[in-house]
């Protein structure tokens, strides 16, 4: 394990595999080195051709954490990693992980070379709005009560876990991982937005290289974001993993990340 200090004073976590131009995966919500062994096993992939940082978002695993949070200090952690691994670099960002990589991506200006996203949760359906909004409301009541379990559980229900099975998982020793990281979900809720949609005018900004990907077997409305996105973002190119559900298998996804950055 590494460290960097951030901007703010934030200590950020990393483990670094290979050697080469610098890639950072951005992980999406509750993700972090210890609790994500498939990120972890596709460093080491793209570690044939690149320096690949996996590191632990402020607030999880062995970062710290500083208060108030805002987005932008996640976007120096970021920059923090860069700027000590060497410039410019290539991000890849999974699930509301992409959302942040696609601000970094517009923030970072030339420090960030080539943008790839898998699957990032934006949702423009009128319903799925309405309820993106309730469940913010949510996790911030829970968070405010010190009712960190309630939160995870409704992370849990926003992507389709049955109450059942929520329960069952409360039994495992899993649990007070979920419960110790329960805070960073109002994180991954900022950075999605007021109302998780596409963040067009954001999106049409993005002057790089940029690959969308998504899974054929995932969620219907993830293969409508990645059109979406696909259309608004110059220069973006879109890539549909055959079978593959939001829970990517890393050994198909390693392939077209080397052949992405590396072209």
């Amino acid at each position: 394990m590494e460290t960097v200090i951030s901007t703010d004073g934030t200590k950020i976590a990393y483990d670094s595999y290979g050697s080469g131009t610098t890639l950072v995966l951005v992980g999406g919500a509750i993700q972090h080195r210890v609790f994500d062994p498939q990120t972890a096993h596709l460093a080491k992939l793209l570690a044939a051709k690149f320096t690949v940082i996996h590191y632990d978002r402020r607030g999880r695993g062995d970062s710290t954490d500083t208060l108030p949070y805002e987005v932008q200090h996640e976007i120096e952690d970021i920059e923090a990693i860069i700027d000590a691994l060497g410039s410019p670099a290539h991000l890849f960002g999974m699930s509301s992980g992409g959302a942040l990589a696609i601000q970094a991506a517009l923030k970072l200006g030339g420090k960030v070379q080539k943008l790839a996203v898998y699957e990032v949760p934006y949702n423009d359906d009128p319903t799925a709005v309405s309820a993106w909004r309730t469940y913010r409301q949510n996790i911030t009541g829970s968070l405010a009560a010190g009712h960190k379990g309630d939160a995870i559980g409704h992370f849990m229900r926003l992507v389709g876990t049955p109450d059942e099975a929520i329960e069952g998982m409360k039994q495992s020793p899993a649990w007070a991982v979920f419960e110790s990281i329960a805070p960073t979900l109002a994180y991954d809720a900022a950075i999605l937005g007021d109302d998780s949609t596409i963040p067009t005018a954001q999106a049409a900004a993005i002057n790089i290289p940029t690959l969308v990907m998504v899974g054929s077997a995932t969620f219907p409305f993830m293969l409508t974001t990645a059109d979406g996105l696909t259309e608004v973002i110059p220069n973006a190119k879109k890539v549909v993993l055959e079978g593959q559900t939001h829970n990517v298998d890393p050994n198909l996804l390693a392939p077209v990340l080397l052949d992405f950055f590396s072209t």
